[in-house]
């Protein structure tokens, strides 16, 4: 277990190394492959997850069978605490992009817990309070910003997360199709490919297999506000 990647979990952030050890040991590991799921929209949400390694995708699925991709998230996020503070079924499917490791906690013990360690529950709570942040700022860009905006935007925030710096530029190893890159930007696949087309013709990136190049970080990110 890379206990540096954990510990930037809130969960583990206000811990000390011994205690976040005696955590760490009483959760439960976990490997899934790609396609597989961790837990359903409409299941009861019993426990948290902190991803190892990985990549895991959050998404709902409309009435009318269409699915609208929430977040993206990697080593070192943790998802499914909403239910700690907000029991309930759980609001959307968890799915596995590639192959990912992860540990899991039960509510139960996460309360007893966090009755011992009253901070890690502030922690958790400035966690939660910035995810809805960035849900409010999506639910913004999505009434005041252009597709090829967004698409801006959603490159750069998956380059903070998976980007690797390579010569020309920094690799982002995304492994969206092309719907759910389009999913993730609230628009069609046929306007984000043409954003994506117009990016790489104004040589701001290259194109790959479930990957990207972004080589004028600059003009994105100019692109992006």
């Amino acid at each position: 277990m890379d206990r540096h990647v954990v510990m930037r979990a809130p969960l583990f952030a206000a811990l000390d190394e011994e205690t976040a050890e005696r955590l760490m040991a009483s959760m439960t590991p976990r490997r899934l492959a790609r396609g597989e799921v961790v837990f359903q929209e409409g299941d009861a949400g019993d426990s948290l997850y902190v991803i190892m390694s990985g990549k895991v995708k959050l998404a709902r699925t409309s009435g009318d069978g269409r699915e609208n991709l929430l977040a993206v998230l990697g080593p070192g996020e943790m998802f499914g605490e909403l239910s700690l503070f907000d029991p309930g079924p759980r609001l959307s499917t968890a799915y596995v992009v590639s192959d990912t490791e992860f540990i899991s906690l039960g509510n139960e013990a996460l309360r007893a817990f966090l009755v011992e360690h009253p901070e890690v529950a502030m922690q958790m709570l400035a966690g939660l309070a910035h995810r809805l942040r960035r849900t409010n700022e999506g639910l913004s860009d999505l009434v005041f910003t252009d597709v090829p905006g967004r698409v801006a935007k959603a490159l750069l925030d998956l380059s903070d997360k998976f980007g690797q710096r390579v010569d020309g530029g920094v690799l982002v190893a995304h492994e969206l199709t092309q719907e759910e890159l389009a999913q993730l930007v609230g628009a069609s696949r046929e306007t984000v490919n043409k954003a994506l087309a117009d990016f790489a013709h104004r040589g701001w990136l290259v194109l790959g297999a479930k990957a990207v190049t972004l080589v004028d970080l600059d003009r994105l990110r100019r692109r992006a506000r």
